[in-house]
């Protein structure tokens, strides 16, 4: 009697399970329904992009290139690499020059400066960052951005590329300011004289850090900025890029954290109040080189769903508040959050699949026109918490030589950067899950390109099980051209299914994986 019993409850769990196995869920697309236009995806390259471009052996350094740059396919339809569509390269401070006494103790974060003291130019300094750049530009990233950390150190206070107190008052002198501008225009000129064009510069950094250090042991160039300080190098650098009738964009401000950009202490909080309302004594808004765009970093925003989603959510209030773009500009796993509450060593598929999240949020709730990676190459381990590099990096001591890896972050990054191309704009897409429930099961976004109507779909089964997906598009009448998957045992492959007119039942997705599916009329 009890065997009969141990029977039947055993059957019972079995048809449970394949129930649950089987259970459906409906993703609703609708073309006619458009979001933001995407600009781009991108990532930078500081620090160590220096030393590879300038002494790591030629093929090394271009496949590196080829992961970060290449929108070709190999032989059997894997992507080469992930496509960006923009790099960020650092315009630096001069501490390289200053050896030691920079006070920078990590010697491959001091940057050198194109600007000597003396007041000439130097245009061969940083050779390997501009190697970087020069591949970018020759595989066509679309968006190529220059940003400062720091003003030149002959500029500055102190002397240093970063803050000796704790009193988060710029350390540039006031008689700079115009010099900075002037420095900051030139580099820009010079390089569009040498072809490679600057959409964007960004003259501040994350102004609400203190970027205080004592000498010896500062880890990077830095300076924190005032909102009132903000808006006067920005008239500043905009009636020096007019003088030289540059069309480089400014872009502002680089916030430390997104909430920042509407709430926030001293000096810098509330940026898209003051620089971006015509109520404000200091704003922005008729400069000719600053457009209407507002960038940030989502650091420290991501400790759980609520606040990942509710932060995002305000950052796009604010900004239709005030009929401004928002762009996502670095971010990594600085916080503890990517852990999701786990202890000891983070998988690798875990790093990504948290990124992956990350990305999600920003376009959907924040409604980001672009999202950008910091950093591309670090080293590091690629097998578990890889959460501050795309490419994991086994340097030799002096860094002229060594190893690299590819992380599962790539190809995280890759799932929406190789896909979602500049100028395709989100639609429509709906689960059926609120916001906090799809953290954890189910994320789904859908993008449209208006020229050819290609449309992408990237879906992140964040869950332990595998999920079935039926996909609804609203009587459009799509059929699948190519899916993409990433896992624990797969690289944004070429996934199996393809042309599969049984697509409109259902699909399924991997415990614990990201799928890019393209779509064609």
């Amino acid at each position: 009697m009890k065997n009969n019993k141990l029977h039947v409850f055993l059957l019972f769990l079995l048809i449970l399970a394949n129930a649950t196995a089987q259970e459906v869920t409906s993703i609703k697309i609708n073309t006619s329904e458009k979001y933001q236009t995407i600009d781009n995806f991108g990532a930078a390259g500081c620090w160590y992009s220096e030393g590879i471009g300038k002494y790591w052996p030629q093929e090394k350094r271009e496949r590196i290139a080829e992961l970060l740059f290449s929108k070709a396919f190999d032989v059997s339809g894997n992507p080469v690499g992930i496509g960006l569509s923009a790099w960020r390269f650092n315009i630096g401070a001069g501490t390289f020059e200053q050896g030691d006494a920079s006070g920078i103790w990590d010697v491959n974060r001091r940057v050198e400066s194109f600007l000597a003291p003396d007041g000439s130019y130097d245009w061969t300094k940083q050779e390997g960052y501009q190697w970087f750049l020069k591949q970018a530009n020759s595989y066509g990233v679309e968006r190529l951005i220059a940003f400062s950390n720091s003003a030149p150190v002959q500029f500055n206070k102190n002397g240093y590329g970063f803050k000796t107190e704790k009193d988060y008052v710029a350390n540039l002198k006031d008689e700079h300011y115009e010099d900075f501008a002037e420095f900051l225009a030139t580099v820009v000129a010079h390089f569009n004289g040498e072809g490679i064009h600057f959409d964007y510069i960004s003259p501040i950094n994350e102004p609400q850090w203190d970027w205080f250090g004592e000498p010896g042991h500062a880890k990077q160039e830095g300076s924190p900025w005032s909102n009132e300080n903000i808006s006067k190098v920005a008239h500043l650098l905009d009636a020096k890029l007019t003088e030289r009738k540059q069309d480089t964009k400014i872009m502002l401000s680089e916030a430390a954290q997104l909430d920042f950009l509407y709430s926030g202490n001293r000096d810098s909080r509330q940026q898209i109040q003051d620089l971006y309302s015509k109520e404000s004594a200091i704003n922005v808004l008729n400069l000719a080189h600053v457009p209407d765009l507002v960038v940030g970093h989502s650091y420290f925003t991501e400790s759980s769903d609520e606040q990942l989603i509710e932060v995002r959510q305000a950052v796009k209030k604010a900004g239709e508040a005030h009929d401004i773009t928002f762009w996502q500009s670095e971010y990594s796993m600085l916080g503890d959050g990517y852990k999701d509450g786990k202890k000891g060593r983070i998988s690798a598929i875990d790093c990504a699949l948290f990124l992956a999240k990350v990305i999600h949020f920003d376009l959907t709730e924040a409604n980001a026109g672009a999202w950008q990676f910091w950093n591309a190459l670090e080293p590091g381990n690629p097998d578990f918490d890889t959460r501050y590099y795309l490419i994991a990096l086994q340097p030799n001591e002096t860094h002229t030589n060594g190893d690299f890896s590819v992380t599962k972050n790539l190809w995280a990054m890759g799932h929406f950067s190789r896909f979602i191309r500049p100028g395709m704009q989100r639609i429509a897409l709906e689960t059926g899950l609120d916001a906090n429930a799809s953290a954890q099961e189910l994320m789904a976004s859908a993008y449209l390109n208006p020229e050819t109507n290609e449309m992408v779909v990237v879906a992140i089964n964040y869950s332990e099980t595998a999920q079935t997906l039926k996909l609804d598009f609203q009587a459009e009448k799509y059929h699948l051209y190519d899916a993409y998957r990433t896992s624990a045992e797969e690289n944004m492959n070429l996934s199996k299914i393809k042309n599969n007119e049984k697509i409109r039942k259902k699909v399924t997705l991997p415990k614990r994986s990201i799928t890019t599916f393209v779509f064609k009329k």
